[in-house]
């Protein structure tokens, strides 16, 4: 998973705007661009995300977890 994309696609779904979301989270718009652009964010930070969209990305992330144990990556791969 694709952790800004994600942010993105539950912000545009909820409606709401990157000015919005630069407030809640207590950062910049241009900030919340950069999140978007990220594969990867820290856990605090996704805590206030997740606490600002009223979603829980960690959820998310543990099904994807689950989800890759019960089907193991190709080694050739790794």
């Amino acid at each position: 998973m694709h952790i800004g994309q994600r942010i993105h696609e539950i912000l545009i779904e909820q409606q709401r705007t990157p000015t919005w979301f630069a407030r809640k989270i207590c950062c910049t718009r241009q900030h919340v661009y950069t999140i978007f652009k990220k594969s990867n964010v820290d856990v605090e930070l996704l805590m206030r995300i997740s606490r600002a969209l009223d979603h829980n990305f960690f959820s998310e992330l543990a099904e994807e977890i689950s989800n890759e144990s019960s089907h193991p990556a190709d080694p050739d791969n790794l």
